[in-house]
């Protein structure tokens, strides 16, 4: 898993590539090669560039999850697009493979979720609860199976695992989720989230970016006919 991941946007300020499930975005206590130090490898040596390389890490995915990540190849574009993330200036679309049609097939979800730092889980809690965080996000029913749904995300807060959560709170789990109550894991240990698409203003030039992040070729996504499964 220590090869360079599928790259979907590269200039000299910005590095977003295609996240495979069990990559890890920065460095952790497994001590597993991270994707920040697999991607500064790679900018060194195909810009054959001296000495340490910069790359700063805009936002995260959990391990277990695919998609659209964003680095910043320069301090200035990190700090741009550190507060566009804050002030909710990036556009962050997931679809997510879920055991249940929600009810309804569309809707805003709004709870207010607490980290649990033993157990690196997040549960619903009451409004006001200490040290909880209000977690918005909006959704809508894609397709359907017999067995598995597809639904689309558009995240309008980024708490700690907020889309497992929340959707598991409305009685739809994710496939292969464990942690937040899937009937049965995946068999490479994945769970079917993928950060489908990215939309915002490049932080330097001022044009206007939408990234489009193909699925991983498994049989969880071969599941649906995605080809025909417009925005």
């Amino acid at each position: 898993m220590d090869g360079i991941p599928e790259i979907l946007f590269e200039d000299n300020h910005l590095l977003i590539v295609n996240k495979r499930p069990g990559d890890i975005v920065q460095g952790d206590k497994t001590g597993d090669l991270p994707l920040t130090d697999i991607l500064k490898l790679y900018i060194k040596n195909k810009y054959n560039k001296p000495g340490d390389v910069f790359l700063g890490l805009v936002h995260r995915l959990d391990r277990p999850v695919s998609g659209a990540v964003i680095f910043a190849r320069t301090s200035k574009s990190l700090t741009r697009l550190t507060m566009m993330v804050k002030d909710r200036e990036i556009t962050k679309t997931y679809w997510a493979i879920v055991e249940k049609v929600p009810d309804p097939v569309d809707g805003t979800l709004i709870s207010f979720l607490k980290k649990n730092e033993s157990q690196n889980k997040s549960f619903s809690v009451k409004e006001g609860t200490s040290g909880s965080k209000r977690a918005e996000l909006n959704y809508k029913l894609l397709a359907s199976g017999k067995t598995y749904h597809l639904i689309e995300v558009n995240l309008i807060t980024g708490r700690h695992h907020q889309i497992r959560a929340q959707l598991s709170g409305i009685g739809c789990p994710i496939k292969g989720d464990l942690k937040y109550g899937a009937r049965r894991s995946n068999s490479d240990g994945s769970i079917s989230l993928h950060a489908r698409y990215l939309e915002f203003v490049h932080p330097v030039s001022k044009e206007y970016v939408k990234i489009s992040a193909p699925t991983p070729d498994s049989p969880e996504w071969s599941y649906f006919d995605l080809e025909n499964i417009r925005k």
